[in-house]
């Protein structure tokens, strides 16, 4: 199966906040974008993004009909939503490096539940898909099919575009019109 992951672009929110679940504003029209990753992405290919605006936006620009999945939804951070990283309970915070996996930030949901929620998605795919999605999101997806297990540490930037096919994740660079329409392989990782 081949997995094209697009993580939304850049969301209007002061850096350092905690955010995930909120339904937040993108910073920049995302028709630029959707431009440049239609001269990559495969035609005719079933297009599933999350119901949030940041990713919604740009999965009306990229496709026809996309289909919104509440399972791709970012991970809810509950009551840290939308407060600094700095001002949260330190407390709170080192229970969480203790046991990212399965510690739940207050009136929000653990790691364990978001890779669930993402896996059982995925366990329904049977050709090959886009997703516009979230890094929590693609992340999940890098372990579940590309076998990542130092998952938690790896980097998605807004915007990017990663190919996972036959177990193999590699980074696509997105090239302006003037430039292959193929798309450039950056990387490769198993």
């Amino acid at each position: 199966m081949r997995l094209w992951l697009i993580r939304h672009p850049l969301p209007a929110v002061a850096p350092g906040t905690c955010y995930g679940a909120t339904d937040l504003p993108l910073a920049e029209n995302p028709a630029e974008l959707a431009l440049r990753l239609q001269q990559t992405l495969p035609a005719g290919v079933p297009l599933y993004s999350s119901p949030l605006q940041r990713c919604r936006l740009l999965a009306e620009q990229l496709h026809p009909q996309p289909r919104f999945d509440n399972r791709l939804r970012e991970i809810d951070f509950g009551d840290w939503e939308m407060q600094a990283w700095d001002a949260l309970d330190r407390t709170l915070m080192d229970a969480w490096a203790a046991d990212p996996f399965n510690f739940v930030p207050p009136g929000g949901e653990a790691v364990a539940a978001l890779r669930a929620r993402v896996r059982a998605f995925l366990d329904e795919l049977h050709e090959e898909t886009v997703l516009v999605a979230h890094a929590g999101v693609i992340k999940v997806c890098a372990a579940e099919l590309a076998g990542e297990t130092d998952w938690f540490g790896l980097r998605f930037d807004y915007g990017s575009l990663t190919l996972i096919e036959n177990g193999v994740r590699r980074a696509i660079a997105v090239t302006c019109a003037a430039q292959s329409s193929a798309g450039r392989d950056t990387t490769q990782s198993r």
